[in-house]
């Protein structure tokens, strides 16, 4: 054998080599946490969770395979969503997806480094969730089906479908921060529309606004 085919033989042996260990390395395994509001037991909740999974696998991510994932079920109780959210962000996963805004909040307070993607949050703009629906900037992004903004459209729908309205009531949970920039959006309708609104707490207490005056809740 010539030297020159003796050292193609070499080099061909120490390029094929690394390359046939490299292939037979197993395929990276991303953890992902999930976040879910509603309890283990309900339906919807294992529906939306079923769906996820359904999702990630048509884009190639399966359990077992190259993805592992932990789930934590809070059944929207609050003591239970931030013991979870520390839990999920303390066994350091690559993503956490979180389902429904009163989660969403908690979760944000003990990571601003993990990826979150959220679904079903009311308004994250107003609430401080992301900068922008454009550009939402930090470590959130995700979906949400309303924004703050629509309550000006309901109360002027109000107004074209009945033009003689005047007075309109408006029922609110004071304890929910996502209805603040809602309740601005109606206080501006009111203004341009020149409807009396009155705000109904859940809690009770009523405050009247007109279209010349402050658009509040009191809280009992």
């Amino acid at each position: 054998m010539r030297r020159r085919d003796f050292i193609k033989g070499i080099v061909g042996s120490a390029t094929v080599g690394p390359l046939a260990v490299r292939a037979q390395q197993p395929e990276r395994v991303r953890h992902v946490g999930v976040l879910m509001n509603l309890a283990a037991t309900d339906a919807e909740g294992q529906a939306r969770l079923a769906a996820f999974l359904q999702g990630l696998q048509e884009y190639g991510w399966a359990v077992g395979r190259n993805m592992r994932i932990d789930i934590r079920w809070t059944a929207g109780n609050a003591d239970d969503i931030r013991k979870y959210a520390a839990e999920l962000v303390a066994l350091t996963p690559d993503v956490i997806l979180v389902s429904g805004g009163t989660a969403l909040g908690p979760m944000l307070q003990v990571t601003r480094s993990v990826p979150v993607v959220f679904t079903q949050t009311f308004d994250p703009v107003s609430s401080g969730f992301v900068a922008s629906l454009a550009r939402p900037g930090g470590n959130a992004t995700g979906f949400t089906g309303f924004e703050s903004n629509m309550g000006a459209k309901w109360l002027e729908l109000l107004k074209e479908i009945e033009p003689r309205v005047e007075r309109a009531a408006v029922l609110r949970d004071p304890a929910s921060p996502q209805g603040l920039g809602q309740l601005g959006s109606i206080q501006t309708a009111a203004h341009s529309t020149g409807i009396d609104v009155l705000a109904q707490s859940m809690c009770g207490t009523p405050t009247r606004s007109s279209a010349t005056s402050q658009l509040s809740c009191a809280v009992a």
